[in-house]
């Protein structure tokens, strides 16, 4: 799964605590990832803030410090033990502090991080996030190490378990929704299917009662998450429930205006997906579609299970029936075999398709996949294609951009920009992001007309209709 926009890789959770519990002390949660990791940080929040505790801005100052990780490339495990060891001259002078390490490197390397990390005092997997109050409560009566790493299993094509969530979240303007769990699809370079499990696609009378809710709470975006998103509904006790479907029950609910999702599997996109984004309102003109490589001999030692030209396909059928959707891609440089040949492959894909942004990542062996075994590229070869590759689709994008001049785009309202509180923002429907100057009447959540007036790399400027 890939962010839907630049966020950085690593981020904090804190969030406010509500009702009037009595409060024990501070918590702090530090996450490395994607929108799935960021999502689960979010239900650690609500655990800890049903304890007692409420967030702290310093882990310094928390009582308890949680580690959410990421096992998709190395930099994040390199960024955690790095934290690690800070937290260790900190639990030196408070022993009573509580650490604990959760998420996907939690789950494939439990040992090495209890072996290099003596000091952390549970272990938490990606389908136990529910075991850390007790795992808390047992910290701070001083039991011993203790480490939750169970996988559910699915019986066959039936789902046998899937985690009951807290819905009862603080109102905001956008939410992410897991409506997946796990992949089936065992690409070789990805260790998801380790660390996440067999895919499991939540109950549709959850994913509505959770939306529902999220809208009485004033959301007014949700974005549903999933590892192959589009394959959603095919090992459901309740029956099949296509992915398209789920989206015209959810643009049904009251309140929710805009529906996104990441991200889906070119090999499970069906021409009943390309009609509910053209025909429903709630469902946005935006495709995150990750290509990985432009050459098929690549995506056939990526076991990835479609060519350059049924990738193709799709994108004809989407900008066939909606000309303007925006779409945007993952793509991996340098991965093991690589040729000049498929290098080249992969620029003419970029430049054939002409996305209007993408992910791009110089390839990140991961242990015990089998792109790890196969005869790596050299280093700093594969940092140059991934420069050159940047260079490619930066241009593109601007490009793209600047030919948007002088027309209209309806702007969900966010906010001030970070870098200059003059100007605010928004997403387009298309996921352009847009910078405009405000008015006394609005407000974030509002849905604006804005007329571009300038192309950058980064999205769009423009004035207020």
């Amino acid at each position: 799964m890939t962010p839907l926009s630049n966020v950085s890789l690593l981020t904090n959770i804190s969030r406010p605590t509500s009702g009037s519990r009595t409060q024990r002390g501070t918590y702090f949660i530090q996450t490395w990832g994607c929108q799935m990791n960021e999502e689960d940080s979010e239900q650690m929040a609500l655990y800890l803030q049903e304890l007692g505790f409420v967030p702290s801005q310093n882990p310094r100052e928390a009582h308890v410090v949680l580690l959410n990780t990421c096992s998709v490339r190395k930099k994040p495990e390199d960024k955690a033990f790095s934290f690690l060891g800070e937290l260790k001259l900190l639990k030196d002078s408070r022993p009573d502090m509580v650490v604990g390490v959760c998420g996907c490197m939690a789950q494939v390397r439990a040992d090495e991080i209890k072996q290099r990390a003596p000091h952390v005092d549970f272990i938490v997997g990606t389908a136990q996030i529910s075991s850390i109050p007790g795992l808390v409560e047992e910290a701070l009566q001083g039991k011993r190490f203790a480490k939750r790493l169970e996988l559910p299993e699915r019986k066959g094509a039936i789902v046998t378990q899937i985690p009951q969530r807290n819905v009862e979240r603080k109102g905001k303007l956008k939410a992410f929704v897991p409506i997946q769990y796990g992949c089936d699809k065992f690409c070789t370079f990805c260790i998801v299917p380790t660390t996440r499990g067999r895919e499991r696609s939540r109950p549709t009378e959850h994913i509505v009662e959770e939306v529902r809710r999220l809208a009485e709470l004033g959301t007014k975006e949700v974005t549903l998450l999933g590892q192959t998103v589009n394959s959603y509904g095919k090992n459901l006790a309740e029956g099949r429930v296509p992915f398209s479907k789920l989206l015209k029950i959810l643009s049904g609910i009251p309140g929710i205006e805009r529906i996104r999702y990441t991200s889906p599997y070119p090999r499970d996109f069906k021409s009943d997906l390309v009609e509910v984004i053209r025909d429903v309102p709630q469902v946005m003109e935006h495709c995150h579609m990750p290509l990985q490589g432009g050459h098929d001999t690549l995506l056939k030692r990526m076991k990835r299970l479609y060519t350059v030209e049924s990738y193709a396909e799709i994108v004809r059928e989407l900008r066939a029936a909606v000309p303007w959707i925006g779409l945007t891609t993952d793509v991996i440089v340098g991965f093991p075999g690589e040729t000049e040949e498929e290098f080249e492959g992969t620029i003419a894909a970029m430049e054939r398709f002409r996305f209007d942004g993408a992910f791009m990542f110089k390839y990140s062996p991961r242990p015990d996949t089998p792109a790890a075994e196969m005869e790596q590229v050299d280093s700093a070869l594969a940092s140059r294609r991934l420069d050159h590759l940047i260079d490619i689709q930066r241009k593109i994008t601007l490009e793209i951009n600047e030919n948007l001049v002088g027309q209209s785009f309806e702007v969900m309202v966010e906010g001030p920009s970070h870098k200059d509180k003059s100007v605010w923002q928004g997403y387009s429907r298309c996921f352009r992001m847009v910078h405009f100057t405000p008015t006394d009447s609005i407000t974030p959540g509002d849905l604006v007309s804005v007329v571009a007036k300038r192309g950058h790399p980064f999205g769009l400027s423009g004035e207020l209709e």
